[in-house]
């Protein structure tokens, strides 16, 4: 057994990389018209696999998560423990980007062409339970936080079924069904609504609970050319898409996403396992680290400031199409980031950094013991103080 590493370097890189993705895809997707076959020029095609970004996050997510039971066991360490540190984390941030999406979209600018978010938005989306129920929605980013909420109920299901019967058995159990279901739809094809999407993205899922195992594999598996070996499984499914087309992927993600997910999932245990060296440096560097520090608000608050910028500013300023575009790099984008930097501090790492409202109160009441340094006799002013500060910042 490989000597197990803690912190696994360069997930909050790829982390804030998938979101800052995120965030280009909704500047493009909603400045050229007729998605996915829209206006743009086709050199701008790369930002149209918006949804790539999101599966990757489920794969990001399942591997993450799974790091702590691989290292135990596979043992989830309590599921209703699990389940309200989960909850802890998520729904303080989302509920905060929920009010604020509802007021745009009531009163700034639309989010849904199936009108304005009613009551039965604020209870379907306040609930988590988006990709069960249809709503108008008051962010269109949000259907990918309730597919995730489901998945998060079936994932001790998953360990249980790891511990005890391997990780063949997982992905048999998994992707069977969804495989057969897809098979079974007309033209071999499913046709995907606005929800009851979590079944369908199980799988991909699944692979980043499967790839967390490499962690705590012999320093012999560990040592596999694990990013060669992303690259070999992604290399069919880039090229279906040259031949293909990039609208043909689009309207075959049932697909794509199952067929990309290994690879992904083979990316992160090669980063896990510390190579390519220069990318888990580039992944590490402080700029991607804290970007991923809160890409979470970065992925929940955007688009209503994309769409402002689009919809509200751009017509007063530049024509539409390239224009358009480049003036929502250059505004939307900045404000985007700084902003979810902004709400991060507020409604995102507070939840981050204490377990519980007791310490988050303890943390956020002002101190009324008196400074160390208070309690010292003063310093004569003719004292060197030899280039140290008189007292180290509280970190």
């Amino acid at each position: 057994m490989a000597p197990v590493r803690r912190q696994v370097l360069g997930l909050d890189g790829l982390r804030g990389l998938a979101a800052l993705y995120v965030v280009l895809f909704h500047c493009w997707l909603y400045t050229f018209p007729g998605y996915p076959d829209s206006s743009a020029p086709r050199w701008l095609d790369v930002l149209m696999f918006g949804r790539m970004a999101v599966v990757f996050f489920l794969v990001l997510s399942g591997f993450s998560l799974a790091l702590s039971p691989a290292r135990h066991g596979w043992r989830p360490g309590g599921v209703a423990e699990f389940l309200r540190r989960r909850a802890w984390r998520i729904l303080p941030p989302y509920w905060a980007a929920l009010a604020i999406s509802l007021v745009v979209s009531l009163y700034v600018v639309p989010a849904s062409h199936y009108g304005p978010p009613d009551g039965s938005s604020l209870l379907v989306y306040g609930l988590v339970l988006q990709d069960v129920f249809f709503a108008p929605t008051p962010n269109g980013a949000f259907w990918s936080i309730g597919v995730e909420a489901e998945l998060y109920l079936l994932f001790p299901l998953i360990l249980l079924v790891r511990r005890r019967f391997g990780a063949a058995a997982v992905v048999a159990c998994v992707t069977l069904p969804v495989i057969v279901r897809g098979l079974m739809a007309a033209d071999a094809n499913p046709v995907e609504g606005d929800n009851w999407l979590a079944p369908h993205l199980a799988p991909v899922f699944v692979a980043g609970v499967i790839g967390a195992g490499v962690v705590v594999a012999s320093q012999r598996v560990q040592r596999l050319p694990w990013g060669w070996f992303a690259a070999a499984a992604a290399l069919p499914v880039l090229a279906l898409g040259l031949v293909k087309g990039s609208v043909w992927m689009v309207h075959h993600y049932f697909w794509v996403d199952l067929a990309i997910a290994p690879s992904m999932a083979l990316l992160l245990a090669s980063v896990a396992t510390g190579r390519p060296a220069l990318l888990v440096r580039l992944l590490n560097a402080r700029p991607m680290r804290k970007l991923g520090d809160f890409s979470y608000s970065l992925y929940l608050i955007h688009l209503p400031i994309v769409l402002v910028v689009i919809r509200r500013v751009a017509p007063h300023f530049v024509s539409p199409g390239m224009p358009t575009f480049c003036f929502t790099l250059l505004l939307g984008l900045p404000i985007s980031v700084f902003g979810a930097w902004l709400f991060s501090q507020l409604f995102e790492l507070p939840f981050k950094r204490n377990r519980s409202w007791k310490s988050l109160m303890v943390q956020s009441r002002p101190s009324t013991t008196v400074p160390e340094e208070q309690n010292q006799p003063p310093v004569p002013e003719a004292t060197p103080s030899r280039g140290k500060s008189p007292s180290a910042p509280v970190t």
